[in-house]
């Protein structure tokens, strides 16, 4: 899997604190001949990750990573382009990086390929440039159908422009996408969310995914809280917002696969489920992270150093993980989802005791009927979801 940071907008929202920043020109032009170098230069940071996983050596037990230039080329499932905004990118600078994409790794013929957009950016030239280059799948940021909050938020667009940004997806024969909404903003009512949903779940849309509204510190919307501007929505507001949000999608049909994702039937997006799924990934732009099963790897978030870096990398830093690390990552990840924690192979991965010790950190979950078991398969039941935290930190390893 690929993942692109791309750390433009042409605005920043309140409540973001994703590493992104306004641009010239100029400045665009030369992150995507860096980010073009970067690419080149990790080509084989994928095919060391599988090489470890498909015959590990006694080198590879003790911690040893394989040397570089293997010369193999990743064959990506998945190619993700975040940020930031994407689509504030030109037509030509998005053309050039599927160009540098393409010299360097192999797209399988199913790749799913995932474009996001500011919903005033969709236009039908950007639409059939976007089909051009390989695109099937684009994810609006919408956010909220109501023009007071979305002015609000500072969102570019309005309500109207992201139902006609879906209709012109549609019209130039992208038909899969996926749109993002937020539940607990403030000054948003339980109705005014159920509305929304009804909105939302009305488009021809194979995707929704919907987030509490998260209060990240240094950013406009926690200024605004301190100073008594905006004041944040309660608890059982947030937690009735979630009841309608999973009442709508399954009367709609719509899959709960994760948390705060669902989908038509057949439209689980793949690539965020190669996350929870713990597949390795690559991540490259300034602030993107990677993960390759061994270590987790965060690009520094520093545009002009990004920029300016020479040699064969960018500025980054690296974590290995213990043992423990990928168990508990292991054990949240796969309680997120609809497929749960299978405690077979939990066995397999890190040997019986661990299995047993998560089992009977499971069992007062399971009484409490905050959790199901089905076989091997631990999953959370729908009051368990609305307190997943504590549930999965009862099942993790403390040191």
């Amino acid at each position: 899997m690929l993942y692109l940071h791309i750390p433009f907008c042409q605005s920043r929202c309140i409540y973001c604190d994703f590493y992104s920043t306004t641009g010239t020109a100029a400045l665009r032009a030369e992150f995507v001949r860096q980010l073009c170098r970067e690419l080149e230069w990790r080509k084989d940071y994928l095919p060391q990750a599988a090489a470890e996983v498909s015959a590990p050596s006694q080198d590879d037990r003790k911690g040893v990573r394989p040397k570089s230039g293997t010369g193999r080329t990743a064959h990506l499932s998945s190619v993700y382009w975040g940020g930031g905004t994407p689509s504030q990118l030109h037509e030509s600078e998005i053309e050039t990086l599927f160009e540098a994409i393409h010299s360097h790794y192999t797209l399988l013929p199913e790749a799913e390929v995932t474009f996001e957009a500011n919903p005033d950016d969709i236009t039908p030239q950007l639409v059939s440039r976007l089909r051009g280059c390989g695109v099937n799948r684009v994810s609006l940021g919408v956010q909220s159908f109501s023009d007071t909050l979305l002015q609000m938020l500072r969102r570019r667009h309005s309500a109207a422009r992201a139902i006609q940004a879906v209709e012109t997806l549609q019209a130039g024969g992208i038909d899969n996408i996926s749109i993002d909404l937020i539940y607990g903003l403030p000054g948003q009512t339980l109705e005014g969310f159920r509305s929304d949903c009804r909105q939302a779940l009305s488009l021809p849309v194979t995707h929704l995914s919907s987030y509490a509204l998260s209060v990240e510190p240094h950013t406009p919307l926690s200024r605004m809280i301190d100073r008594g501007q905006l004041q944040p929505a309660d608890e059982e507001l947030f937690l009735a917002q979630y009841e309608v949000l999973l009442d709508a999608t399954a009367a709609a049909g719509y899959e709960h696969y994760e948390i705060s994702n669902f989908c038509r039937p057949g439209f689980r997006a793949r690539h965020n489920s190669g996350y929870w799924k713990g597949v390795p990934y690559l991540g490259v732009g300034p602030g993107a992270h990677s993960f390759d099963l061994v270590s987790r790897r965060a690009n520094s978030p520093d545009l002009p150093a990004y920029i300016q870096a020479s040699g064969s990398d960018v500025p980054h830093e690296t974590e290995r993980l213990t043992r423990q690390d990928r168990i508990n990552e292991l054990v949240f990840t796969s309680l997120r989802t609809s497929d749960g924690l299978d405690l077979a192979r939990v066995e397999q991965q890190f040997g019986p005791a661990v299995r047993q010790t998560v089992a009977r950190c499971a069992l007062p979950h399971l009484r409490a009927q905050r959790l199901e078991q089905c076989g091997t398969v631990l999953r959370l039941t729908r009051s368990g979801l609305f307190v997943s935290d504590s549930v999965m930190s009862d099942l993790m390893l403390s040191s």
